[in-house]
């Protein structure tokens, strides 16, 4: 007996980055109709600081889906330009702009939000960041109905996924965007049993995930080489980890706990290996594998040494 499939939906899609574009990719494959995209306006990208679409106005421009960039979604023409479309329901993957309440009750299935952590955990921007920065062990994706308040609504389904050792944003981002995108068609599938099963969120385990700025990505030498082997990990590939060197700025792109042991003050280099340089913190010595100077591009620490090696002699304080 063949299984009965939900019938084809009308999606109004609303997400910006990178991250989005396989859940996008699911829904165009699927048997759903995408009818319209929603997405950030077209910013200044490079050095050239030259204006480009977000990845997902490149996606849904080669498959030749409208889309729709408003500044305010607040807009009573922007609102009613969205009813038109006729939508059974809109997925919101990443858009970074809040929804209106005319919005969220304009369709019939309601705004399914696509969402990187285990919810309560990480409501916010940048979810995954904060998985690693603060060493979870475990990160996944969350399936929630969009209410007025940040990410609070009530949870469809979830996927769990165990972190590694060596997680970095970028893999964690990776692996997060595919399970989200398999998540969300799987639900899609029935969707009005899994509304109706759809649960309040504790009130126990809230945590929230601020917007990422460049300024976190400064190292405090002070911290245990733990949690900066966290930073470093969790601010790959933006806005990356970094720290001063008699003023200039060393982008540390990847690094390791190390085995040495020192006494030195936080932020000495205490040795060099065959790998890069060893670093003392507040707790441990970290060992830097990865950088890059200004004006060069990212190179293995060994690489750094062979042309620095006076900038990074043992004895010098990092940071200063």
């Amino acid at each position: 007996m063949s299984v009965l499939k939900q019938p084809p939906l009308r999606v109004i899609f609303a997400g910006t980055p990178e991250f989005a574009c396989s859940s996008l990719a699911a829904l165009l494959s699927s048997h759903h109709a995408v009818v319209a995209v929603l997405t950030q306006e077209d910013q200044p990208h490079g050095r050239g600081l030259k204006t480009t679409p977000s990845p997902i106005k490149q996606l849904a421009t080669i498959h030749q889906v409208p889309v729709l960039t408003p500044a305010s979604l607040k807009h009573h023409a922007v609102q009613a330009q969205l009813e038109s479309y006729a939508p059974d329901l809109l997925v919101v993957v990443a858009y970074g702009k809040l929804l209106p309440l005319p919005i969220l009750n304009l369709p019939p299935y309601g705004c399914l939000n696509v969402h990187a952590s285990l919810l309560p955990r990480w409501r916010g921007a940048s979810p995954i960041q904060q998985a690693i920065l603060h060493g979870d062990t475990q990160s996944g994706i969350s399936l929630m109905q969009m209410s007025l308040g940040l990410d609070e609504g009530p949870v469809l389904a979830q996927a769990p996924l165990a972190l590694t050792p060596t997680e970095t944003a970028q893999s964690l981002h990776d692996k997060l965007a595919i399970l989200g995108a398999n998540l969300l068609i799987e639900t899609l599938a029935d969707l009005p049993a899994q509304l109706k099963k759809a649960a309040p969120q504790p009130t126990q385990g809230v945590t929230y995930a601020p917007k990422i700025t460049k300024t976190d990505g400064g190292i405090h030498w002070e911290s245990t080489a733990q949690q900066i082997d966290q930073q470093v990990r969790a601010f790959t590939p933006w806005p990356t980890a970094y720290t001063q060197l008699n003023q200039t700025l060393v982008k540390i792109h990847a690094a390791q706990l190390a085995i040495q042991h020192s006494s030195e003050p936080a932020g000495t280099i205490v040795a060099h290996t065959d790998h890069g340089i060893v670093v003392q913190t507040g707790a441990g010595c970290l060992e830097i594998v990865s950088a890059q100077l200004p004006g060069k591009k990212r190179m293995s620490m060994t690489e750094v040494l062979r042309g620095h090696q006076a900038l990074f002699q043992v004895g010098t304080i990092l940071g200063k």
